[in-house]
């Protein structure tokens, strides 16, 4: 997308406040002083067999973008591709039901969309919701000393692929589904309450790849600490079998240019910081002085919340995995 977007000549919009330069996770427009939109669209073919999960599972990663910038989502649009007469319309309709109920968890009314033939399922929404110009969270916000925090655990893409592959545990399974349906607001709700300089969300371009955005719009370099990471059960096991997706090579393959991986990484959480997400968690980055208050915050609210890195003066845009 990057290299595409290369090519597109850049508008100069005075309500635009924050646009595609930086890969923040959504646009944010301005409406009046106090009030902007915040938009973003994601959708994605199945990743696991029951379809009103799937539903779910596309309707958290949709809505997880707008939290990750500060925003509270409002309205939604569903963006449907289905092969019609190759498979029944009600699995269609349990997707959409899966959807429903994640809109309505969060509060977000379904306005419509639009449905395409395709050879292949995909599902997921374009979402619409509000912000205060004053508090958006965006990739170029963080600051050397920022202590730098995770709210899910990692693994959802080296699990899913053992399951297309007909190696995955039940149990495993259930871990991640669960990761994957829980919706982002109370984490966002919570951060939002302390002193975070900018906040992302880890989804298809992996842990390295939604730091590495960070760290390259703020103009740091970020140390990513392998230990502290929090893992889901069986991915480590599934790395050590070779249940890697094709996403995870090509985010290893893009991005290597930018990091030092110490020598003491095992292969195994190598393949975990470059393994692709599906309604990943927050990645808070939050000023030293708050942060032992944020976590504080979490624990009170009984919510995961992991210490696993920090930013630091140096290369800009490069990530340091010790």
């Amino acid at each position: 997308m990057d290299l595409a977007l290369g090519s597109v000549p850049r508008q100069n919009l005075p309500e635009v406040l924050v646009g595609y330069e930086n890969a923040d996770d959504a646009g944010v427009y301005a409406l009046t002083d106090d009030i902007a939109l915040v938009q973003t669209v994601d959708f994605f073919s199945p990743i696991v067999d029951d379809t009103f999960l799937f539903g779910q599972i596309a309707a958290a990663n949709s809505l997880s973008d707008i939290y990750a910038m500060g925003g509270t989502p409002k309205t939604a649009l569903s963006i449907v591709g289905f092969p019609g007469e190759k498979l029944d319309f009600a699995l269609l309709g349990e997707i959409m039901r899966g959807g429903l109920e994640k809109l309505n968890e969060a509060g977000v009314a379904l306005l419509g969309g639009h449905t395409v033939r395709d050879d292949e399922i995909k599902f997921g929404y374009s979402v619409t919701g509000v912000i205060d110009p004053k508090q958006i969270k965006q990739n170029k916000g963080a600051r050397v000393g920022d202590r730098i925090f995770l709210t899910k655990p990692l693994g959802t893409g080296l699990i899913s692929t053992a399951l297309k592959k007909g190696r995955a545990q039940d149990d495993h399974v259930r871990s991640a589904v669960k990761v994957m349906v829980e919706l982002n607001k109370a984490a966002a709700e919570t951060a939002l309450r302390f002193a975070v300089d900018a906040m992302t969300d880890i989804t298809g371009f992996g842990l390295i790849g939604h730091a590495r955005e960070v760290a390259r719009a703020s103009q740091v370099s970020i140390s990513i600490d392998h230990s502290r990471l929090p893992i889901l059960p069986g991915a480590l096991e599934y790395s050590r079998a070779g249940f890697c997706a094709g996403g995870l090579k090509n985010n290893r393959e893009f991005y290597s240019g930018s990091i030092r991986m110490a020598e003491i990484v095992p292969a195994e959480y190598q393949d975990i910081v470059f393994d692709p997400q599906t309604s990943g968690g927050l990645l808070i980055f939050c000023w030293p002085e708050d942060a032992d208050r944020l976590v504080d915050g979490f624990a009170a609210e009984h919510m995961l919340l992991a210490e696993v890195g920090i930013v630091k003066s140096g290369n800009p845009g490069w990530i340091e995995v010790t």
